[in-house]
C-alpha cells in the first residue's frame, strides 16, 4: 500500500496508549478534510511488532507519511489535524 502513488499516513498505536486514543478523533477529522487524496491506516504495534520494528517505532503514537514507498515525514506524539494537513499538502 505504501508503494502506491498515493500519499499514505500510517498511525502506529496501541489500544492501551492514552495519547494514541487522542489521535482517533484527530485522524477522523483529517480524513474528512482530505477525503480520498490520502490513505490513512492504523497499525497496532502490539499485533504487528515486526512492522513497528522495521520502521524503528520506539514511541507511540508515531505517525509516518509515505509517498511512493519513501518516508517523507515522521513524528511521535499527538499531532493536531491542521499540522497533519500542512504536512500532507507539502508532500503532494
Amino acid at each position: 500500500m505504501i508503494h502506491s502513488g498515493k500519499t499514505v499516513l500510517v498511525d502506529f498505536f496501541a489500544d492501551w496508549c492514552g495519547p494514541c486514543r487522542m489521535m482517533g478523533p484527530i485522524l477522523t477529522e483529517l480524513r474528512q478534510q482530505v477525503g480520498d487524496d490520502v490513505k490513512i491506516i492504523k497499525v497496532d504495534v502490539d499485533k504487528n511488532p515486526e512492522v513497528a520494528s522495521a520502521y524503528q517505532v520506539s514511541g507511540i503514537p508515531t505517525l509516518i507519511v509515505f509517498k511512493n514507498g519513501v518516508i517523507k515525514w515522521r513524528q511521535s506524539g499527538v499531532v493536531p489535524a491542521y499540522q497533519l494537513r500542512q504536512v500532507l499538502e507539502s508532500v503532494k
